[in-house]
């Protein structure tokens, strides 16, 4: 069992930058994020292989988010520049237990989910 939790959530206006941890209690296979606004399903935004070689993102954020990890420290990190205030959401990070698709966007694919950190991006 891996448990995950997340830290770096905050009130920001739109145009900044928040940097999002997720630090986890072993060494996950690989890490994803999601995030839910009010009213809507959860969505895909970033996973990394633990190799941290491989990253995949959804298109939404794709060139202002950055996913990374530091193994040594079981810590996921989401980088989240240029914020929008359709970005604001509860962020989750999220751990499968095997190996899965890099590229999958589904949220059935992880087993272990942290308790979520809230964005919130003003106009």
């Amino acid at each position: 069992q891996v448990q995950l939790v997340e830290s770096g959530g905050g009130l920001v206006q739109a145009g900044a930058s928040l940097r999002l941890s997720c630090a986890a209690s072993g060494s996950t296979f690989s890490s994803g994020w999601f995030r839910q606004a009010p009213g809507k399903e959860r969505e895909f935004v970033a996973s990394i292989k633990w190799s941290g070689l491989r990253t995949n993102y959804a298109d939404s954020v794709r060139g202002r988010f950055t996913i990374s990890r530091d193994n040594a420290k079981n810590t996921v990190y989401l980088q989240m520049n240029s914020l929008k205030p359709e970005d604001t959401a509860v962020y989750y990070c999220a751990a499968p237990r095997g190996i899965i698709d890099i590229t999958s966007w589904s949220p059935n694919d992880y087993d272990y989910w942290g308790q979520g950190t809230q964005v919130t991006v003003s106009s």
